[in-house]
């Protein structure tokens, strides 16, 4: 029977100038797949970023023991292909982690392509730090509960319009009519105001037709992707494209959206209230930020979820 023993690395017996060296030497000698613990009397972190910029990002690293008189960090190689997830991805398996990235402003729906170092690097953000905390699921909650990666493709895209695009059809006019109100009646001492007003202008005219577009062309399609439909070409061919390239469009859509709020928040210092701010500039600063809350879910429940999951299942019924 053979014995399995802890790769384990205890650079507190090793003088300063040869610890650096010795964990690079270990590290390389690992396999995909390996890992090793490293032991150390201070947070480790300066390797952290060491490594990356000698090795790049084929590494794991999770904190096992964090002081105050010993620190344990297990340290693995990545397998090839499998690098670091996206924000989308994890907040797809876990919408609880979704939590961590609305904690450090990392945008999981628009931007749910990127890792969450490249992201964390883009913001200036101590990436370890968001990865600690993203290795303790138990320590999230979530107000919403629902198991969206477990919906088949029509129920989340039903889903989806019953709930996300009948709020924006519900809410949306009212939000215009406040923007433009307080801009009218607030722009000459808040210029933002006025700015304000023009975006969601914007994001008014985007967001109809985008919806639109949605319920008659994309997910007619993708709903008949679940059966033996004999409409599904007529559904593909309505919009003159193919099902990757409309997504691309949308998705595109999408990020001229979310690059709408953000400027929004940035213009209205995260949706503070000045001293002269009356009930409808009050009233405003409270639909905003929870349309973009709504807006954020939608996202994510289309571009994370929907989107490559019906682009997947398309990819499938060709192959057989």
């Amino acid at each position: 029977m053979e014995t399995v023993t802890e790769n384990i690395l205890n650079v507190t017996l090793l003088p300063p100038r040869q610890k650096h060296p010795a964990i690079f030497a270990r590290f390389d000698l690992l396999r995909e797949g390996e890992s090793l613990t490293l032991h150390n009397d201070h947070d480790p972190k300066p390797l952290y970023y060491q490594l990356l910029g000698e090795r790049g990002d084929i590494f794991t690293w999770e904190y096992l023991e964090q002081g105050p008189e010993c620190w344990k960090v297990q340290i693995g190689k990545r397998i090839t292909g499998a690098n670091g997830e996206t924000l989308g991805q994890i907040a797809a398996k876990d919408l609880r982690k979704a939590e961590v990235f609305k904690k450090y402003g990392l945008d999981f729906c628009c931007g749910g392509k990127k890792t969450v170092r490249e992201a964390c690097k883009e913001k200036g953000i101590d990436a370890t730090r968001v990865e600690e905390e993203l290795q303790h699921p138990e320590n999230l909650e979530s107000a919403d509960r629902n198991s969206y990666n477990e919906w088949s493709l029509g129920f989340l895209a039903d889903f989806i319009v019953n709930n996300h695009h009948n709020y924006i059809r519900k809410n949306l006019p009212e939000l215009r009519g406040y923007a433009e109100k307080c801009a009218r009646v607030h722009g000459a001492h808040h210029p933002e105001l006025l700015s304000i007003k023009q975006l969601v202008e914007q994001v008014n005219d985007e967001l109809l037709d985008h919806l639109e577009h949605e319920e008659r062309i994309l997910f007619p399609y993708i709903k008949s992707l679940e059966h033996a439909d004999p409409n599904r070409a007529t559904a593909k061919t309505t919009g003159a494209q193919k099902l990757k390239d409309l997504i691309d469009n949308l998705e595109k859509e999408h990020a001229f959206i979310g690059e709408a709020f953000d400027r929004i928040r940035q213009l209205s210092r995260n949706y503070q209230v000045p001293e002269d701010g009356c009930g409808s500039y009050r009233l405003l600063f409270k639909m905003l930020p929870d349309f973009e809350e709504d807006l954020h879910q939608h996202i994510h429940l289309e571009n994370n979820i929907l989107f490559p999951k019906a682009i997947e299942r398309e990819s499938n019924d060709h192959a057989d």
